[in-house]
């Protein structure tokens, strides 16, 4: 695959996720919730402004240099001791529709990392590495879109720690 190719199919893959969190963020009503799905949001936005930008610089210049891509997600690194004491609530809301969401969301940010993850694989130079930064980022996204759905499921896990015993 050329890289304006590569970069128009990113851009697609960036925009459909992107407009997945914001249609979520939209019809979310729990505060925390729009919060989550707003910053992913933003998150995909800052990378559809950065690829819409190299693809502009392919075009005019004939070459692609990478600039240091900042994510607004981290993947979360959460050590045991941060889980001690965690309470779980049974008796919140049910949260389907965020559920949902997130279970969709999920869905498109590991086909997205999929095509980063060949796109490494095809690619040299400056779009190897561009692309590497890329799927860097949507793997944590992942990591961080997990953990959210793990938690409001309530499968007793938050961040792959155990937050709670069923035989106590």
């Amino acid at each position: 695959m050329n890289l304006e190719d590569a970069i128009a199919q990113a851009i697609a893959y960036e925009t459909r996720i992107r407009d997945l969190y914001r249609e979520a963020a939209d019809q979310t009503t729990d505060v925390k919730g729009q919060k989550v799905f707003q910053t992913l949001a933003d998150d995909e936005q800052r990378h559809l402004d950065y690829l819409e930008h190299k693809r502009r610089q392919w075009r005019e210049e004939g070459t692609l240099t990478v600039e240091l891509l900042a994510s607004l997600v981290a993947a979360p690194e959460i050590p045991p001791s941060a889980v001690e004491g965690l309470a779980t609530q049974m008796d919140r809301p049910d949260r389907g529709d965020e559920k949902r969401m997130l279970s969709k969301a999920l869905q498109v940010e590991m086909e997205t990392s999929e095509f980063y993850r060949r796109m490494v694989a095809e690619m040299d130079g400056a779009a190897r590495d561009m692309f590497a930064r890329f799927l860097e980022i949507e793997d944590g996204h992942i990591v961080a879109v997990q953990a959210e759905l793990d938690y409001i499921s309530q499968t007793g896990f938050w961040f792959d720690f155990q937050e709670f015993d069923m035989e106590y």
